[in-house]
Protein backbone atom coordinates (compact mmCIF):
# COMPACT_ATOMS: atom_id res chain seq x y z
CA UNK A 1 0.00 0.00 0.00
CA UNK A 2 2.95 2.06 0.32
CA UNK A 3 4.35 1.77 -2.65
CA UNK A 4 0.54 2.72 -4.12
CA UNK A 5 0.65 5.78 -2.08
CA UNK A 6 3.29 7.03 -3.51
CA UNK A 7 2.88 6.33 -7.44
CA UNK A 8 -0.73 8.06 -6.41
CA UNK A 9 1.05 11.27 -5.26
CA UNK A 10 3.42 10.96 -8.53
CA UNK A 11 0.79 10.11 -10.72
CA UNK A 12 -1.08 13.40 -10.24
CA UNK A 13 1.52 15.94 -9.41
CA UNK A 14 3.48 15.44 -12.06
CA UNK A 15 2.93 17.93 -15.02
CA UNK A 16 1.38 15.40 -17.90
CA UNK A 17 2.34 16.69 -21.12
CA UNK A 18 -1.14 16.13 -22.98
CA UNK A 19 -2.90 17.03 -25.98
CA UNK A 20 -6.42 16.47 -26.82
CA UNK A 21 -6.93 16.01 -30.45
CA UNK A 22 -9.80 16.02 -32.42
CA UNK A 23 -11.21 12.34 -32.99
CA UNK A 24 -13.98 13.06 -34.40
CA UNK A 25 -12.63 11.64 -38.06
CA UNK A 26 -10.73 8.63 -36.56
CA UNK A 27 -14.04 6.78 -35.85
CA UNK A 28 -15.73 5.52 -39.27
CA UNK A 29 -18.57 3.31 -39.34
CA UNK A 30 -18.85 0.45 -41.86
CA UNK A 31 -21.08 -2.01 -39.68
CA UNK A 32 -24.90 -1.56 -39.73
CA UNK A 33 -27.58 -3.43 -37.45
CA UNK A 34 -29.89 -4.62 -39.61
CA UNK A 35 -33.06 -3.48 -38.12
CA UNK A 36 -34.24 -0.22 -36.89
CA UNK A 37 -35.80 0.87 -33.58
CA UNK A 38 -39.28 1.98 -33.34
CA UNK A 39 -38.05 5.23 -30.90
CA UNK A 40 -34.84 7.50 -31.26
CA UNK A 41 -32.75 7.15 -28.15
CA UNK A 42 -32.65 10.19 -26.35
CA UNK A 43 -29.20 8.37 -24.13
CA UNK A 44 -26.42 6.32 -24.19
CA UNK A 45 -24.61 4.18 -22.26
CA UNK A 46 -20.75 3.81 -21.75
CA UNK A 47 -18.97 0.72 -20.29
CA UNK A 48 -15.71 0.71 -18.64
CA UNK A 49 -14.75 -3.30 -19.04
CA UNK A 50 -12.39 -4.27 -15.85
CA UNK A 51 -13.85 -4.43 -12.92
CA UNK A 52 -17.76 -3.36 -14.44
CA UNK A 53 -18.47 -6.20 -16.43
CA UNK A 54 -15.38 -8.96 -16.25
CA UNK A 55 -13.18 -9.67 -13.83
CA UNK A 56 -10.52 -11.04 -16.19
CA UNK A 57 -12.24 -13.39 -18.50
CA UNK A 58 -15.15 -14.12 -16.03
CA UNK A 59 -18.15 -11.32 -16.42
CA UNK A 60 -19.17 -10.17 -13.38
CA UNK A 61 -21.97 -7.95 -11.68
CA UNK A 62 -24.85 -9.86 -13.70
CA UNK A 63 -23.17 -8.37 -16.95
CA UNK A 64 -24.60 -10.77 -19.84
CA UNK A 65 -28.05 -10.23 -17.84
CA UNK A 66 -27.84 -6.56 -18.10
CA UNK A 67 -26.21 -6.21 -21.81
CA UNK A 68 -29.15 -8.45 -22.87
CA UNK A 69 -31.83 -5.97 -21.33
CA UNK A 70 -30.60 -3.20 -24.15
CA UNK A 71 -32.03 -5.30 -26.89
CA UNK A 72 -35.27 -6.72 -28.08
CA UNK A 73 -36.46 -10.34 -28.54
CA UNK A 74 -35.43 -10.12 -32.48
CA UNK A 75 -31.98 -9.27 -31.31
CA UNK A 76 -31.86 -5.61 -32.05
CA UNK A 77 -30.28 -3.29 -30.02
CA UNK A 78 -32.64 -0.64 -28.24
CA UNK A 79 -30.04 1.42 -26.75
CA UNK A 80 -27.29 2.98 -27.75
CA UNK A 81 -24.21 2.13 -26.09
CA UNK A 82 -19.99 1.95 -26.23
CA UNK A 83 -17.22 -0.12 -23.90
CA UNK A 84 -15.23 2.28 -23.48
CA UNK A 85 -11.84 1.26 -21.93
CA UNK A 86 -8.33 2.26 -20.85
CA UNK A 87 -7.39 -1.26 -21.61
CA UNK A 88 -6.40 -2.98 -25.36
CA UNK A 89 -3.54 -4.98 -26.74
CA UNK A 90 -5.46 -6.42 -29.60
CA UNK A 91 -7.41 -5.04 -32.54
CA UNK A 92 -11.02 -3.73 -31.66
CA UNK A 93 -12.57 -6.64 -34.45
CA UNK A 94 -11.05 -9.25 -32.33
CA UNK A 95 -11.70 -7.50 -28.80
CA UNK A 96 -15.86 -7.28 -30.07
CA UNK A 97 -15.85 -10.68 -31.18
CA UNK A 98 -14.04 -11.61 -27.86
CA UNK A 99 -16.50 -9.73 -25.56
CA UNK A 100 -19.70 -10.94 -27.69
CA UNK A 101 -18.43 -14.61 -26.61
CA UNK A 102 -17.60 -14.00 -22.71
CA UNK A 103 -21.06 -11.48 -22.61
CA UNK A 104 -23.30 -13.40 -24.86
CA UNK A 105 -24.34 -10.18 -27.35
CA UNK A 106 -23.69 -8.94 -30.58
CA UNK A 107 -21.21 -6.66 -30.32
CA UNK A 108 -20.27 -4.52 -33.24
CA UNK A 109 -15.85 -3.22 -33.22
CA UNK A 110 -17.75 -0.12 -33.77
CA UNK A 111 -19.01 -0.46 -29.84
CA UNK A 112 -15.38 -0.93 -28.74
CA UNK A 113 -13.30 2.11 -28.05
CA UNK A 114 -9.87 1.02 -26.41
CA UNK A 115 -6.96 3.56 -25.15
CA UNK A 116 -4.87 2.98 -28.10
CA UNK A 117 -7.99 3.95 -30.82
CA UNK A 118 -7.22 7.26 -30.76
CA UNK A 119 -3.84 6.00 -32.55
CA UNK A 120 -5.83 5.90 -35.79
CA UNK A 121 -5.11 9.58 -35.91
CA UNK A 122 -1.30 9.58 -35.93
CA UNK A 123 -1.28 6.74 -38.89
CA UNK A 124 -0.74 9.94 -41.77
CA UNK A 125 2.17 11.32 -39.79
CA UNK A 126 4.09 8.25 -39.18
CA UNK A 127 2.64 6.31 -42.08
CA UNK A 128 5.88 4.77 -43.68
CA UNK A 129 7.70 5.70 -40.85
CA UNK A 130 9.61 3.21 -38.32
CA UNK A 131 7.73 2.81 -35.12
CA UNK A 132 7.90 0.57 -32.08
CA UNK A 133 4.59 -0.85 -30.85
CA UNK A 134 4.80 -1.73 -26.59
CA UNK A 135 2.94 -3.77 -24.57
CA UNK A 136 1.45 -7.18 -23.82
CA UNK A 137 -1.14 -8.81 -26.77
CA UNK A 138 -0.47 -8.03 -30.53
CA UNK A 139 0.71 -4.19 -30.30
CA UNK A 140 2.32 -4.49 -33.27
CA UNK A 141 -0.94 -6.23 -35.54
CA UNK A 142 -3.33 -3.34 -33.61
CA UNK A 143 -1.03 -0.61 -35.42
CA UNK A 144 -0.53 -2.54 -38.21
CA UNK A 145 -4.34 -2.52 -38.64
CA UNK A 146 -4.65 1.23 -38.15
CA UNK A 147 -2.28 1.85 -41.67
CA UNK A 148 0.93 2.02 -40.08
CA UNK A 149 3.53 0.31 -42.49
CA UNK A 150 6.34 0.05 -40.90
CA UNK A 151 5.44 -0.76 -37.51
CA UNK A 152 7.87 -3.10 -35.17
CA UNK A 153 7.02 -4.69 -31.30
CA UNK A 154 9.30 -4.23 -28.73
CA UNK A 155 10.08 -7.58 -28.16
CA UNK A 156 11.23 -7.85 -32.19
CA UNK A 157 12.81 -4.80 -32.44
CA UNK A 158 14.70 -6.02 -29.21
CA UNK A 159 15.86 -9.51 -30.87
CA UNK A 160 17.91 -7.35 -33.19
CA UNK A 161 20.17 -6.02 -30.89
CA UNK A 162 23.06 -8.31 -29.13
CA UNK A 163 23.31 -7.98 -25.72
CA UNK A 164 21.07 -4.99 -25.41
CA UNK A 165 18.97 -6.41 -22.15
CA UNK A 166 21.74 -7.63 -20.03
CA UNK A 167 19.26 -9.63 -17.87
CA UNK A 168 17.59 -11.32 -21.02
CA UNK A 169 19.79 -14.59 -19.83
CA UNK A 170 17.79 -14.46 -16.71
CA UNK A 171 14.50 -14.63 -18.11
CA UNK A 172 13.64 -18.41 -18.85
CA UNK A 173 10.46 -17.52 -19.43
CA UNK A 174 11.58 -15.85 -22.46
CA UNK A 175 12.75 -18.90 -24.78
CA UNK A 176 9.08 -19.78 -24.62
CA UNK A 177 7.69 -16.11 -26.18
CA UNK A 178 10.17 -16.27 -28.31
CA UNK A 179 9.29 -19.59 -29.52
CA UNK A 180 5.61 -17.94 -29.90
CA UNK A 181 6.69 -15.18 -31.91
CA UNK A 182 8.71 -17.08 -34.45
CA UNK A 183 6.09 -18.57 -35.77
CA UNK A 184 4.01 -14.93 -36.35
CA UNK A 185 4.28 -12.39 -39.33
CA UNK A 186 6.86 -9.53 -39.35
CA UNK A 187 4.61 -6.78 -39.66
CA UNK A 188 7.60 -4.10 -40.90
CA UNK A 189 9.94 -4.53 -43.67
CA UNK A 190 13.07 -3.51 -42.49
CA UNK A 191 15.64 -2.97 -45.17
CA UNK A 192 19.47 -3.45 -44.63
CA UNK A 193 20.44 -3.57 -41.08
CA UNK A 194 17.23 -2.65 -38.89
CA UNK A 195 19.87 -1.77 -36.33
CA UNK A 196 20.42 1.63 -38.11
CA UNK A 197 17.03 2.39 -38.98
CA UNK A 198 16.15 5.62 -36.97
CA UNK A 199 12.89 5.09 -34.94
CA UNK A 200 10.75 8.30 -35.24
CA UNK A 201 7.86 7.26 -32.84
CA UNK A 202 7.35 4.92 -29.96
CA UNK A 203 3.84 3.94 -28.99
CA UNK A 204 2.77 1.97 -25.83
CA UNK A 205 0.10 0.60 -27.02
CA UNK A 206 -0.73 -2.12 -23.66
CA UNK A 207 1.13 -2.71 -20.74
CA UNK A 208 4.36 -3.76 -20.63
CA UNK A 209 5.18 -7.03 -19.63
CA UNK A 210 8.79 -6.83 -19.33
CA UNK A 211 9.40 -3.85 -17.44
CA UNK A 212 13.08 -4.00 -17.38
CA UNK A 213 13.92 -4.99 -20.93
CA UNK A 214 11.70 -2.25 -21.93
CA UNK A 215 12.29 0.73 -20.00
CA UNK A 216 16.22 -0.10 -21.12
CA UNK A 217 15.42 -0.52 -24.85
CA UNK A 218 13.07 2.68 -24.92
CA UNK A 219 15.87 4.89 -22.85
CA UNK A 220 18.11 3.75 -25.53
CA UNK A 221 16.06 4.57 -28.61
CA UNK A 222 14.72 8.23 -26.90
CA UNK A 223 17.42 8.96 -25.48
CA UNK A 224 19.56 8.54 -29.08
CA UNK A 225 17.12 10.49 -31.78
CA UNK A 226 16.04 6.41 -31.78
CA UNK A 227 19.01 4.95 -32.72
CA UNK A 228 20.12 2.99 -29.87
CA UNK A 229 23.82 2.52 -28.95
CA UNK A 230 24.53 5.96 -30.68
CA UNK A 231 25.26 9.76 -28.88
CA UNK A 232 22.37 11.27 -27.64
CA UNK A 233 20.23 13.20 -29.38
CA UNK A 234 16.93 14.84 -29.74
CA UNK A 235 14.03 12.75 -28.29
CA UNK A 236 11.46 10.95 -30.81
CA UNK A 237 7.12 11.51 -30.05
CA UNK A 238 6.49 8.86 -27.05
CA UNK A 239 2.76 8.16 -27.25
CA UNK A 240 1.04 6.36 -23.88
CA UNK A 241 -2.59 5.03 -24.60
CA UNK A 242 -3.31 5.73 -20.81
CA UNK A 243 -2.46 6.50 -17.64
CA UNK A 244 -4.03 4.58 -15.16
CA UNK A 245 -2.39 3.73 -12.27
CA UNK A 246 -4.26 0.75 -11.13
CA UNK A 247 -6.83 -1.51 -12.37
CA UNK A 248 -8.86 -4.22 -10.76
CA UNK A 249 -7.93 -7.97 -12.50
CA UNK A 250 -8.80 -11.34 -10.80
CA UNK A 251 -6.18 -10.50 -7.70
CA UNK A 252 -8.16 -9.19 -4.57
CA UNK A 253 -6.38 -5.67 -4.66
CA UNK A 254 -5.50 -3.13 -7.68
CA UNK A 255 -2.76 -4.12 -9.77
CA UNK A 256 -0.47 -1.24 -11.35
CA UNK A 257 -1.23 -0.44 -14.73
CA UNK A 258 0.45 2.15 -17.67
CA UNK A 259 0.39 5.35 -15.62
CA UNK A 260 2.94 2.94 -12.96
CA UNK A 261 4.88 2.09 -16.20
CA UNK A 262 5.04 5.59 -17.21
CA UNK A 263 6.06 7.10 -13.98
CA UNK A 264 9.21 4.33 -13.72
CA UNK A 265 10.24 4.75 -17.25
CA UNK A 266 10.04 9.26 -16.49
CA UNK A 267 11.86 8.74 -13.61
CA UNK A 268 14.73 6.52 -14.84
CA UNK A 269 14.96 8.46 -18.45
CA UNK A 270 14.85 11.74 -16.36
CA UNK A 271 17.79 10.97 -14.42
CA UNK A 272 19.93 9.54 -17.11
CA UNK A 273 19.28 12.41 -19.42
CA UNK A 274 19.90 15.92 -19.69
CA UNK A 275 16.04 16.96 -20.75
CA UNK A 276 12.86 15.87 -19.31
CA UNK A 277 10.63 13.58 -20.90
CA UNK A 278 7.62 14.44 -23.31
CA UNK A 279 5.15 12.49 -23.97
CA UNK A 280 1.08 12.52 -25.10
CA UNK A 281 -1.29 10.23 -22.91
CA UNK A 282 -4.54 9.16 -24.33
CA UNK A 283 -7.51 7.61 -22.76
CA UNK A 284 -9.37 8.67 -19.49
CA UNK A 285 -10.25 10.67 -17.61
CA UNK A 286 -9.09 13.13 -20.68
CA UNK A 287 -12.16 14.88 -21.39
CA UNK A 288 -11.58 14.86 -25.37
CA UNK A 289 -12.18 10.32 -24.79
CA UNK A 290 -15.83 11.20 -23.38
CA UNK A 291 -16.78 14.08 -25.76
CA UNK A 292 -15.53 11.84 -28.89
CA UNK A 293 -17.41 8.74 -27.25
CA UNK A 294 -20.30 10.60 -27.50
CA UNK A 295 -19.88 11.28 -31.26
CA UNK A 296 -19.55 7.26 -31.60
CA UNK A 297 -22.39 6.58 -29.57
CA UNK A 298 -24.41 8.90 -32.15
CA UNK A 299 -23.51 6.72 -34.75
CA UNK A 300 -24.06 3.37 -33.16
CA UNK A 301 -27.67 5.23 -32.67
CA UNK A 302 -27.76 6.24 -36.46
CA UNK A 303 -27.03 2.28 -37.31
CA UNK A 304 -29.78 1.02 -35.06
CA UNK A 305 -32.01 3.50 -37.64
CA UNK A 306 -30.42 1.93 -41.05
CA UNK A 307 -31.74 4.02 -43.86
CA UNK A 308 -34.58 5.33 -41.49
CA UNK A 309 -34.87 9.65 -41.33
CA UNK A 310 -34.58 11.24 -38.34
CA UNK A 311 -36.70 13.78 -37.61
CA UNK A 312 -36.25 17.00 -36.10
CA UNK A 313 -32.72 18.11 -37.34
CA UNK A 314 -29.32 17.55 -35.72
CA UNK A 315 -30.25 14.75 -32.95
CA UNK A 316 -28.20 15.28 -29.28
CA UNK A 317 -28.78 12.87 -26.11
CA UNK A 318 -30.21 14.31 -23.09
CA UNK A 319 -28.06 12.11 -20.78
CA UNK A 320 -25.05 9.80 -21.13
CA UNK A 321 -24.34 7.16 -18.49
CA UNK A 322 -20.73 6.35 -17.51
CA UNK A 323 -20.35 3.31 -15.46
CA UNK A 324 -16.93 2.86 -14.32
CA UNK A 325 -15.33 0.74 -11.16
CA UNK A 326 -12.31 3.85 -10.95
CA UNK A 327 -13.19 7.03 -9.97
CA UNK A 328 -9.90 8.19 -10.52
CA UNK A 329 -10.59 7.29 -14.30
CA UNK A 330 -14.05 6.91 -15.21
CA UNK A 331 -16.13 9.28 -12.78
CA UNK A 332 -13.50 12.10 -13.05
CA UNK A 333 -13.68 11.82 -16.77
CA UNK A 334 -17.36 12.03 -17.09
CA UNK A 335 -17.18 14.78 -14.50
CA UNK A 336 -15.08 17.02 -16.28
CA UNK A 337 -17.05 16.10 -19.64
CA UNK A 338 -19.83 17.33 -18.12
CA UNK A 339 -23.80 17.70 -19.57
CA UNK A 340 -24.96 15.52 -20.55
CA UNK A 341 -22.85 13.00 -18.64
CA UNK A 342 -24.08 10.69 -15.71
CA UNK A 343 -21.65 8.80 -13.69
CA UNK A 344 -22.25 5.59 -12.14
CA UNK A 345 -19.78 3.92 -9.55
CA UNK A 346 -19.85 0.21 -9.26
CA UNK A 347 -18.64 -1.46 -6.04
CA UNK A 348 -16.93 -4.69 -8.12
CA UNK A 349 -13.91 -3.33 -9.19
CA UNK A 350 -11.35 -0.73 -7.73
CA UNK A 351 -13.97 1.26 -5.52
CA UNK A 352 -15.65 -0.53 -2.89
CA UNK A 353 -16.31 1.74 -0.71
CA UNK A 354 -19.88 1.81 1.59
CA UNK A 355 -20.42 5.31 0.61
CA UNK A 356 -19.32 7.25 -2.70
CA UNK A 357 -15.70 7.82 -3.04
CA UNK A 358 -15.01 10.96 -1.28
CA UNK A 359 -12.93 13.08 -3.39
CA UNK A 360 -14.34 12.39 -6.76
CA UNK A 361 -17.71 11.60 -5.78
CA UNK A 362 -20.49 9.86 -8.76
CA UNK A 363 -23.82 10.99 -9.45
CA UNK A 364 -25.09 7.25 -8.29
CA UNK A 365 -23.09 3.94 -6.34
CA UNK A 366 -24.42 0.96 -6.77
CA UNK A 367 -23.24 -2.63 -6.40
CA UNK A 368 -23.65 -3.90 -9.80
CA UNK A 369 -23.93 -2.92 -13.30
CA UNK A 370 -27.05 -4.97 -13.27
CA UNK A 371 -28.07 -2.31 -11.03
CA UNK A 372 -26.99 0.41 -12.92
CA UNK A 373 -28.49 -0.53 -15.98
CA UNK A 374 -32.05 -1.34 -14.02
CA UNK A 375 -31.68 2.09 -12.69
CA UNK A 376 -31.13 3.63 -16.28
CA UNK A 377 -34.21 1.90 -17.61
CA UNK A 378 -36.34 2.39 -15.42
CA UNK A 379 -35.48 6.50 -15.17
CA UNK A 380 -35.91 6.69 -19.42
CA UNK A 381 -39.23 4.05 -18.55
CA UNK A 382 -37.43 1.62 -20.92
CA UNK A 383 -39.02 -2.29 -20.16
Amino acid sequence: MRILQILTRNLYSSQIRSTSPSLSSIFSNPYLISSPISLLASFGIAFDIDGVLLRGSNPIGGSPRALKRLYDDSGTLKVPYVFLTNGGGVPESKRAKELGRLLDVNILPLQVIQGHTPFKQLMRRFENEVVVAVGKGEPAEVMSEYGFKNVVSIDEYASYFDNIDPLAQYKKWIDKQDANQNSKPKHIALSNDPCSQRVQAVFIVSDSVDWSRDIQVLCDILRTGGLPGKEISHQPPLFFASDDLAYQALFPSERLGMGAFRIALESVFNAVHPAALKYTSYGKPNPFVFKNAESVLMQVLKSCHNNHQVDGGEQFFKTLYMIGDNPSVDIKGARQAGIPWFSILTRTGVFKGKENHDDIPADLVVDTVEEAVDYILNKECIS
